[in-house]
C-alpha cells in the first residue's frame, strides 16, 4: 500500500488505506467488522454532514463516545470537515462537562446514547452549540432549537466521496484535555502535522505493517489510546476494540482469537494482566502477539522483568515515555535493550531531540539531573486559551516536560520524578516513585501510591495505598521486606490495604482520588 509518510493530514491515513486495501478489515468491535472502504465512506457522509450543518474549518466538534464504529467515523469525519476534534470523557457529569463545553465552544457534539441524559440535563442552545449528532438517539429533541441526527442513519446513505477539502497541514486538527491531576484540565492544541509526524514515527519504530492486529483496551479520548488508532489506520493494519478489560480474562480470550499481534496499555493494565488475569497459563497460546508496549507512567522495573518472563519468548516489550503535549511519544526503549537499560525510559523517537536542562536552561552533561526538555514536529501548538501555561511549557529551548531526569553515557534517559512531586519528610527531599518501586520490589503488592499526608513536624508523612497480590498480606510483613531497601525516612508510616485504586479516565492512579480516599477511610 502506498507509504503513510506520504500523508500530510490525519484523514488522509484512512484515505489512503481505503484505497489500497478496500476489503481489509480496519475494526473488530464483538461480532461488528468494517472494512476500510466502508469506513471511509461512512466517515465522508459524516463529514458532508457537519459541513451542510454550519461546522467551517476550524469548527470544535466533542467527541463523547465510547470506543464504537461511530467513534471512527466521526472521529475522521470531522477532520475531513476541517473541523477540530475533541475528545471527551464520555463518564462525565453535568457539572463537569458544562463547563468544558462552555471553554471550546463546539459547533457540533457527537455523542453515543449513553451521554444522551447527560446532555439533556444541559441548556446546550444557552452555550451556543447548534447540532448533535447522536449514535441511536433514544429522548426526544423537538422541543430544544437545535439540530438532531442519528450518526447511523447518516453513514448508511448519501454521498460516501472524500470531500478533499484544501486544509494546511498546520491546521489545528485536535484539542485533547490533560487529565488534570494536579489542577484544571489543560487543553492540548495537536495539528495535523504534528499528529501525522508522531503516528510515522511510531510505525516505523514499531515495524507495523497491514498484517499487525491491535488489541486496544485504552480509550480513543486518551491520546495514548487515539495514537494506537491513527498508527494502526495509517499501516493498513486492524484495530480490535474491547471495551471489557474490568474482565481481563477475556481479553485474553480474545487476543487468542483475534489472534491479535500487538497489545498496548499503561501500568495498572499490566499490573492486572499479570495478578488478574491468565496469561500465565495461556502464553503458548499467544501464537500470533508479536509485541507489547507500554506508556502512561512509570512502570517499575520489578514489573517489567515479571512481564518479560510471562510473555510468550517470541513477544517484544516496548517501554515507551511520552505526554499529550508530544501528541503521544517522546523516547522508547529497544527490546533489545530492555534488560541492561531496564530503569531507562530510552532514546528519542525518530524525529524528536531530548536534553537535560539545568534552572537556567543549560544543557547539563551526562548524569546530571535536571528536567527533561523535548523538541520535534510533533510538539503542540500551545494550550487551548491559556497563554501562560503555553509560555511555561513551551520556550525557545523546547517542551518543558515537568520530569526531573538524566542521560546515561550510552545516550538512554532516566526518569527519576515529578518536578513538582517532591515531598519534604523530616528535613528530607523524598521522591514518592522511589517507594513505589520498592513496594513493587516486595512481591506483596501489584500496585500502589506513595502520598504525603501534611504534618506539623515533619512537613509530610508518607502513607502508602495498595493492593495487595495475596489476601493473605500484612502490613507488617510489606513494611519489613521495605525496610531492606529504604532508610527508615523514607518508609511508609503505615501502608493502607484496598480492593482497587482510584484511577482517572485513562487508567492511570488518580492521587488526588487516593488522597481523599485516606480522609475518609
Amino acid at each position: 500500500m502506498t507509504s503513510p509518510n506520504q500523508a500530510s493530514l490525519i484523514h488522509q491515513f484512512l484515505e489512503e488505506s481505503a484505497s489500497a486495501l478496500p476489503d481489509k478489515c480496519a475494526m473488530v468491535h464483538g461480532k461488528e467488522r468494517i472494512s476500510y472502504e466502508n469506513l471511509n465512506r461512512e466517515a465522508n457522509r459524516v463529514a458532508r454532514w457537519l459541513m451542510d450543518n454550519g461546522v467551517a474549518p476550524g469548527d470544535r466538534v466533542a467527541l463523547m463516545l465510547e470506543n464504537c464504529r461511530e467513534y471512527l467515523s466521526g472521529y475522521y469525519g470531522i477532520l475531513k470537515a476541517g473541523g477540530v476534534a475533541v475528545p471527551l470523557n464520555p463518564d462525565l457529569k453535568p457539572d463537569g462537562l458544562a463547563p468544558l463545553l462552555s471553554r471550546i465552544t463546539p459547533r457540533c457534539i457527537i455523542s453515543s446514547a449513553k451521554c444522551e441524559r447527560v446532555l439533556r440535563e444541559i441548556d446546550l442552545p444557552a452555550l451556543s452549540i447548534p447540532a448533535l449528532l447522536m449514535a441511536r438517539p433514544r429522548l426526544r429533541w423537538s422541543d430544544i432549537p437545535l439540530t438532531v441526527g442519528s450518526i447511523g442513519e447518516i453513514a448508511a446513505t448519501g454521498d460516501g466521496r472524500n470531500p478533499d477539502l484544501l486544509l494546511d497541514e498546520t491546521s489545528l486538527a485536535s484539542i485533547i484535555f490533560t487529565s488534570g491531576s494536579t489542577g484544571q484540565p489543560k487543553g492540548v492544541m495537536l495539528s495535523h502535522r504534528n499528529i501525522v509526524a508522531n503516528t510515522n514515527s511510531i510505525v516505523q519504530y514499531l515495524e507495523l505493517t497491514s498484517a499487525d492486529i491491535q488489541m486496544v483496551v485504552l480509550p480513543f479520548f486518551y491520546v495514548m489510546g487515539k495514537s494506537l488508532l491513527n498508527t494502526h489506520v495509517a499501516a493498513g493494519g486492524t484495530v480490535v476494540i474491547n471495551n471489557t478489560f474490568a474482565y481481563p480474562a477475556s481479553v485474553v480470550q480474545q487476543m487468542i482469537d483475534e489472534e491479535v499481534t500487538g497489545f498496548s496499555g499503561v501500568p495498572s493494565t499490566y499490573a492486572y494482566l499479570l495478578h488478574r488475569s491468565p496469561l500465565r497459563s495461556v502464553r503458548d497460546r499467544l501464537t500470533s502477539l508479536r509485541y507489547c508496549s507500554q506508556a502512561g507512567g512509570h512502570l517499575a522495573s520489578h514489573t517489567k522483568v515479571d512481564l518479560i518472563k510471562t510473555l510468550p519468548e517470541h513477544t517484544k516489550l516496548y517501554v515507551m515515555y511520552g505526554a499529550t503535549e508530544a501528541s503521544a511519544r517522546l523516547t522508547y526503549v529497544e527490546p533489545h535493550r530492555l534488560h541492561d537499560k531496564i530503569d531507562s525510559i530510552g532514546i528519542p523517537i525518530p524525529g524528536v531531540t531530548m536534553r537535560v536542562v539545568g534552572e537556567n536552561g543549560d544543557e547539563l552533561p551526562q548524569g546530571e539531573t535536571g528536567e527533561l526538555v523535548a523538541q520535534g514536529t510533533n510538539i503542540m501548538q500551545g494550550y487551548w486559551n491559556d497563554p501562560e501555561s503555553t509560555a511555561k511549557a513551551l520556550t525557545v529551548i523546547g517542551y518543558h516536560t515537568g520530569d526531573l531526569g538524566y542521560m546515561d553515557g550510552d545516550g538512554y534517559f532516566f526518569v527519576v520524578g515529578r518536578r513538582d512531586n517532591q515531598l519534604k519528610v523530616g528535613g528530607h527531599r523524598v521522591n514518592p516513585q522511589e517507594i513505589e518501586d520498592a513496594l513493587i520490589d516486595t512481591d506483596l503488592v501489584m500496585e500502589c501510591a506513595v502520598l504525603g499526608i501534611e504534618d506539623a513536624l515533619a512537613g509530610h508523612r508518607l502513607v502508602a495505598v495498595a493492593v495487595p497480590i495475596s489476601l493473605e498480606t500484612t502490613e507488617r510483613d510489606t513494611l519489613q521486606r521495605c525496610s531492606q531497601a529504604l532508610p527508615r525516612h523514607k518508609l511508609p508510616s503505615e501502608i493502607r490495604f484496598l480492593k482497587a485504586l482510584p484511577k482517572n479516565s485513562s487508567g492511570k492512579i488518580d492521587r488526588a482520588a487516593c488522597k481523599e480516599l485516606l480522609r475518609v477511610l
